[in-house]
């Protein structure tokens, strides 16, 4: 497996995960908002486009064998198979974009979070968490587009995931969207004050070549 590492200026590769209704969707999308330095991660997947959905900005469209000869080459930062589709991260977009000095987001499942953290140990991962299993279900339950089944399939799924909290360098407990997402900017200020990021424009500063 390759493992990769990036100068010491580059961007942050910022990983939100959490399980479904923890509200980590939304938290993502207003921290794109805020962030105009921030680029999101875009997918390569083989299923069919949708209306509406655009190459390069939604997805990357491939086909099974192009998916397949890409994974051969090692080009993905993380894989995974829904029902029969492939869907996978572009190692090289990613990268390219570190490289500028972009930060890029990942919305992403804790097995996705794994891959990426064991091909790149500079990941930074976050788990978004209700305060409570209960305010969770409460959640789920007001979508109204869950069984009972589903539901405590879902509540499961979300103790399990928490379980592994091992994985992640922090947790936000989403009391509110606007409380969370603030915790998630502080977050990602503090990782872009540290040392090693800024080493090289300390050296400049003290003229130390």
């Amino acid at each position: 497996m390759l493992f990769i590492t990036m100068q010491k200026d580059c961007g942050l590769l910022i990983i939100i995960s959490g399980p479904s209704g923890a509200g980590k969707g939304t938290i993502y999308e207003q921290v794109l908002k805020q962030s105009p330095n921030m680029r999101r991660s875009v997918s390569v997947t083989t299923r069919d486009s949708r209306e509406g959905e655009k190459e390069g900005v939604h997805y990357f469209f491939k086909t099974k064998e192009e998916f397949l000869k890409m994974q051969k080459k090692d080009a993905f930062l993380e894989t995974a198979t829904v029902y029969t589709n492939y869907y996978g991260t572009p190692q090289k977009e990613v990268f390219d974009n570190l490289e500028k000095g972009h930060d890029v987001i990942f919305d992403i499942d804790i097995e996705g979070a794994r891959q990426i953290k064991a091909k790149y140990e500079d990941a930074v991962l976050i788990f978004i968490m209700p305060p409570s299993f209960e305010i969770l279900k409460e959640r789920l339950i007001n979508r109204k587009t869950e069984t009972e089944e589903s539901l405590q399939r879902r509540v499961g799924s979300a103790k399990s995931e928490l379980g592994q909290y091992e994985l992640f360098d922090y947790i936000v407990f989403n009391d509110t969207i606007e409380k969370a997402v603030n915790n998630t900017l502080e977050i990602i200020s503090a990782e872009k004050s540290r040392i090693r990021y800024n080493e090289n424009r300390i050296k400049k500063l003290l003229n130390i070549q």
